[in-house]
């Protein structure tokens, strides 16, 4: 199948929701951020997720969604000024939404089994880089047979070839791409960076230091002789920067947290790197499996490379986590 009906209604509904995201950012109030105030991300979130169901709903009504919120909170009576300040931005897309048809759209996204054919969702992923005006994304993949076949990973503050703000598709067998997320669609295609030996090759990780192990990946650098600085950003905006050429590795390190990845965390990203020419396997070299629910259950951590040298970051990382005096050099 080609899915280009699927591709397109993806490109167009994360589009949608990146400008309603920008919209949220855009009105940040710094002192309220010091204070710890998270309404802001809480708006944007359910704003984008019920604007991408409302669009899947329509031209896919027999497709379930599992994402990451549901409405039930909203519907608390403390919740209320969310609820409201979130209609008034979807409104903005939508102008005769109303609270009820909103949080209804918002719950199509609360499938929690696995399907043969389903949509995966993150509305937000990257919450501290949406607090910080820094970046985030907004990723939608539909899962076939437990692989993703398309893939739309909005990055609304992403620079690109001079092009801020991007969205990134794929769809399987058929390579990646990027377009403005504002304007004229330019698609232009994406390619992994060339570099075949590692020691010239540039990590991309997570800003937040709890999301993989630093340690490990600066263990990692010495072991290949890398000594460019890290790419640091937040969210599947990583992926993106892989696919993009702009950085050759990507870790989420995890073999001994036992943390357990969400599927809306990686499906997008994932399809963006390999189609993009790149290689993603978890740290014992297999592919991811999405046919186990919202979780990756059967995998432990995430390697995205440009594919030169992935056996290679394999084989380090395997020493490198059974020997903890390595990771503290």
């Amino acid at each position: 199948m080609t899915y280009q009906n699927e591709l397109e209604t993806a490109l167009e509904a994360v589009r949608e929701a990146s400008l309603l995201c920008r919209s949220v950012q855009s009105s940040l109030d710094r002192g309220a951020m010091e204070k710890r105030d998270r309404s802001p991300v809480t708006v944007a979130d359910y704003g984008s997720q019920a604007l991408i169901c409302r669009k899947l709903g329509e031209k896919f009504p027999g497709d379930p969604i599992m994402a990451e919120e549901d409405a039930k909170a909203l519907r608390e009576p403390e919740n209320h000024a969310v609820l409201n300040r979130m209609v008034a931005e979807v409104r903005k897309v939508v102008p005769d939404a109303g609270p009820e048809e909103v949080t209804s759209w918002i719950d199509r996204g609360n499938a929690a089994t696995y399907s043969r054919r389903f949509w995966t969702l993150d509305p937000i992923d990257g919450t501290k880089g949406f607090l910080r005006s820094e970046q985030y994304a907004i990723a939608l993949a539909l899962i076939v047979e437990g692989e993703p076949v398309v893939a739309a990973l909005a990055c609304p503050n992403l620079e690109v070839s001079g092009t801020v703000g991007n969205v990134f598709g794929a769809v399987a067998g058929q390579g990646a791409f990027r377009e403005p997320i504002e304007g004229e669609p330019d698609r232009t295609a994406v390619s992994v960076s060339e570099i075949a030996d590692p020691s010239r090759a540039r990590f991309c990780e997570s800003v937040e230091s709890a999301h993989t192990s630093h340690s490990e990946a600066v263990a990692l650098a010495e072991e290949l002789g890398i000594r460019r600085e890290p790419y640091r950003l937040d969210s599947q905006a990583k992926y993106a920067v892989v696919a993009a050429g702009e950085a050759e590795i990507y870790l989420r390190l995890t073999r001994h947290t036992g943390y357990v990845e969400n599927i809306w965390d990686h499906a997008a990203g994932a399809l963006v790197v390999e189609e993009a020419g790149g290689k993603l396997t978890d740290l014992n070299g297999e592919r991811l499996d999405f046919s186990r629910g919202p979780r990756l259950e059967k995998n432990v951590g995430i390697v995205a490379s440009n594919g030169r040298f992935h056996d290679r970051i394999l084989e380090v990382l395997a020493r490198i986590q059974s020997n903890p005096i390595e990771q503290q050099r």
